[in-house]
């Protein structure tokens, strides 16, 4: 089921059209070392000093380093490092007070809760910038990513009184940072 429509769910590519990504090897070799020289070391670190472990390390790897350039994210929407770099220390920050606010309300005595069901329209396109966001939505105090139709995330809250949109905005404003999205 293929739509035009890019807030509609994608259909999955043909194995046809994954496998015949292969310029992904020969555009950067850098890359392509890169990844096979990391998956070698760890196949070393795990496997330890015996050589003949690369009887069956060796096609692992090869294969691992196949796979990866395979599933690797579109061009488009490339990692930005110093957006990272300004998420980090806002996700920590959130991921704090998220446990403290949780942990608050469920030992008080009166239990400050209402759980209830809230609807946001993500703007984000960029599948790793949608994952990233509905993955770090946790650290919001109270609030869990329940579903996701198209743009219209679900989000179960604890207390569906308190108004999440605006820490939810600037949530989705430091992940588009992170993937250089303009919002």
């Amino acid at each position: 089921m293929i739509d035009s429509d890019k807030s509609s769910r994608r259909a999955a590519k043909p194995v046809s059209d994954v496998l015949s990504n292969s310029p992904l090897i020969v555009a950067n070799p850098l890359y392509t070392l890169s990844i096979l020289g990391l998956l070698s070391l760890v196949w070393l670190l795990l496997a330890g000093q015996d050589w003949n472990s690369w009887l069956v390390g060796l096609p692992a790897v090869i294969l691992a380093t196949w796979s990866t350039l395979l599933l690797r994210a579109p061009a488009e929407g490339r990692f930005n490092l110093p957006g990272f770099l300004r998420f980090l220390p806002y996700f920590i920050w959130e991921s704090i007070l998220g446990g403290i606010d949780v942990a608050s309300r469920v030992v008080s005595p009166k239990m400050r809760i209402a759980p209830g069901f809230l609807s946001y329209r993500m703007r984000l396109s960029h599948p790793s910038a949608r994952r990233l966001f509905v993955n770090s939505l946790s650290l919001l105090p109270g609030t869990l990513a329940a579903d996701l139709d198209g743009d219209s995330l679900h989000i179960h809250a604890l207390d569906r009184g308190t108004d999440p949109d605006g820490e939810l905005k600037r949530l989705e404003r430091m992940v588009s940072a992170v993937y250089g999205e303009d919002l």
